[in-house]
């Protein structure tokens, strides 16, 4: 159990920074974890991996369904396969070839998918996918995994590869407050608390773990006690976790880089509505494509900044 006061921002560094760090880890440890990548081995971070185990690298070229191919063949000789691009082609591009080649048959594919949200930035609409996590939790046998910065992305990539099944890792382009100590242990499916709190419940995930952490703060500054949790595995969820805090809480607020509808709020309201009924507010995009911008400015445009979240935890106190 961690406390407000242990998450100090110690660096800046990308989630797919963690990645390439993760991906050279699991290699170490892993003989058979392979790499392939649509044309963005520069983007996925991964050179350490690629100079220290060339032969074990497969670049696919712009050929998203035929690398989701080669990655389940792979896997069914027993390779280990990690399949990166940006999230946008790794999941609406090839979703096809992901449920019939990998889901269906469950094949140890990790579908690794950087550049996920709206912090994408000036790339703009096309490229901001905020549909994917809800489209890979709806396949049956996925897990589906959304780290916070980098250290936990790093731990994330090292799980996977211990993991046996079809993961889909989302993780993001810009730099990050690294906030998650570097020891702290990654359990899939199970929730990390970072404070203890008795008013209301915050369930955060991927980028906006760190907006709630600020948002928690300023909240116990004006008395208001957060029970602050990090969902990083989206599916499996941890329902326990989720289940003991909204009935200490009676209040919830869910806070994700995607869609208000198919992500962590529709997967976390799906378990409050059977076993604890609990005012819930979101803090997501809400229903609609992104644009071309800075971080900063889109994040707060479209209502994912630390603000919103403290405004979402009071609507959900005022709903009790």
């Amino acid at each position: 159990m961690l406390s407000l006061d242990q998450l100090q921002q110690t660096d800046k560094k990308a989630t797919r920074d963690g990645f390439g760090a993760g991906l050279k880890a699991a290699g170490d440890q892993h003989d058979n974890v392979v790499m392939l990548t649509a044309d963005l081995r520069g983007s996925m971070k991964s050179e350490d991996f690629i100079n220290t185990y060339p032969d074990r690298f497969i670049q696919c070229g712009i050929a998203e369904a035929n690398m989701m191919g080669v990655s389940a063949g792979l896997a069914t000789a027993g390779k280990i396969p990690m399949a990166t691009t940006f999230a946008n082609f790794a999941t609406g591009r090839v979703y096809d070839q992901i449920r019939q080649s990998i889901a269906y048959s469950h094949k140890n594919v990790k579908i690794c998918a950087s550049h996920a949200g709206i912090t994408l930035g000036e790339d703009g609409a096309t490229h901001q996918i905020l549909e994917d996590i809800g489209m890979m939790r709806m396949l049956p046998g996925m897990t589906v995994i959304n780290p916070c910065d980098y250290n936990q992305t790093k731990a994330a990539v090292q799980a996977i590869a211990e993991h046996h099944g079809p993961v889909y890792l989302r993780f993001g382009r810009p730099g990050w407050p690294v906030f998650i100590p570097e020891d702290q242990e990654f359990v899939i499916g199970k929730a990390l608390h970072l404070n203890q709190g008795s008013d209301v419940s915050i369930f955060a995930t991927g980028h906006l773990v760190w907006k709630a952490v600020e948002a928690a703060r300023e909240l116990e500054k004006e008395g208001i006690s957060v029970d602050l949790i990090n969902i990083h595995t989206i599916k499996p969820l941890d329902e326990e976790a989720v289940i003991a805090s909204a009935k200490k809480t009676g209040a919830v607020v869910t806070c994700e880089e995607h869609n208000k509808y198919g992500g962590l709020g529709s997967a976390i309201a799906e378990v409050l509505s059977k076993a604890v009924p609990t005012p819930q507010e979101y803090v997501a995009t809400n229903d609609t494509f992104g644009e071309s911008g800075k971080v900063s400015d889109l994040l707060e445009k479209y209502g994912l900044g630390t603000k919103d979240v403290i405004a979402a935890a009071k609507r959900a106190l005022a709903r009790k």
